[in-house]
């Protein structure tokens, strides 16, 4: 269970001790007790001073103790403390073969394709989920939508713009529906959006009409983010290693692995998440409980965006296991997000 502390000041021989327990524990994947601490490269300390001091970290909120005879195992406070050090420090060297995967392109305008051979890429080099974002669409309109009942309770909204990408959302509603309101929202909306820009402040305010019924309103109301929210995952979404992932989340609780392959086969909350990312200028790093979603505490997010001058395009991330290399990881994404915004410098600007 994970203790929720407030952070402490460590000393230098505590946080050398954080640091080699957190690195043991990515390499191992196993509890790290004191005998696997001492006498390594940099922990100049006998064993009863290790012992006293992985104590101290895990009053201090850092290390937990899965079992009472087993070793430490880093908390989400204890991989922040350690992931915050290493992107203070010198970037560690990218892994071979990122700027290999945006040579294979060799025409500007087939973005696509460089996005999905760098998240392939990514994923390969660190066997975690590779997620890219391409910029989204500065001119597309709402060209169709379209409203299918599915099922009994189970709604499916489908918009297609003028750049010819296509969002698809569910929704699930609390009662049975009559076929004829899906077919009569269809109508409705088609005649009320067609035209609208992606992403349009008025957008809501055309789904606006104080003549509809109860019925019509609540409808409505369901569906309408499929719309408000369409500048959010009208982004092509690029998604790269879902097998080494579920390979990596083998010690993970089943139920952890299936929320995080519904985000990836739904696309849209995926892309929410990392619509966080985007608004940052910095590295965006999330761990455990730190993202938004409770249902993915166990997983962290290692993101970047490229860009051009004073505007981000889009977000480089990879996704995994809290206990993935983070140094690996972080030195993966700053040089995939580096090569991104060079490769994309003579298209945006």
């Amino acid at each position: 269970m994970r203790r929720q502390l407030k952070p402490a000041a460590l000393s230098d021989r505590q946080a050398d001790i954080l640091r080699t327990v957190v690195e043991q524990f990515i390499a191992s994947g196993t509890p790290v007790g004191s005998k696997h601490v001492a006498g390594l490269a940099g922990i100049d300390f006998s064993s009863s001073t290790v012992r006293y001091e992985l104590a101290a970290l895990e009053e201090l909120g850092y290390l937990d103790h899965p079992h009472t005879s087993a070793g430490r195992v880093p908390t989400d406070q204890g991989y922040r403390r350690y992931v915050d050090a290493l992107i203070e420090e010198e970037p560690a060297a990218p892994p071979a073969g990122l700027d290999g995967a945006l040579s294979r392109v060799e025409m500007r305008r087939e973005l696509d394709a460089a996005l999905r051979e760098l998240a392939e890429a990514l994923a390969e080099a660190t066997q975690l989920l590779g997620v890219v974002t391409a910029p989204a669409p500065q001119t597309a309109t709402v060209r169709h939508v379209e409203v299918l009942l599915l099922q009994a309770r189970l709604v499916m909204v489908v918009v297609i713009t003028s750049s010819g990408e296509v969002s698809r959302r569910l929704f699930e509603l609390d009662a049975p529906a009559d076929p004829g309101l899906a077919e009569w929202a269809r109508a409705f909306l088609n005649e009320r959006v067609t035209g609208l820009p992606v992403g349009a402040r008025m957008m809501a305010a055309h789904l606006e009409e104080p003549s509809l019924s109860a019925s019509e309103r609540g409808f409505l109301a369901l569906v309408a983010p499929a719309l408000t929210d369409l500048h959010e995952d009208g982004r092509l979404l690029v998604v790269a290693g879902q097998a080494q992932l579920v390979s990596g989340l083998r010690d993970l609780d089943i139920a952890v692995m299936d929320h995080l392959l519904r985000k990836v086969e739904e696309r849209y909350e995926l892309g929410r998440l990392l619509q966080r990312a985007l608004a940052s200028n910095e590295m965006y790093l999330r761990i455990g409980a730190e993202l938004p979603d409770p249902d993915l505490s166990d997983l962290s997010m290692v993101a970047a965006n490229y860009g051009v001058a004073r505007r981000n395009l889009g977000t480089v991330s990879l996704l995994g296991p809290t206990r993935m290399n983070y140094r690996l990881a972080i030195a993966a994404v700053r040089e995939a997000a580096h090569l991104l915004s060079e490769y994309v410098e003579g298209v945006y600007e």
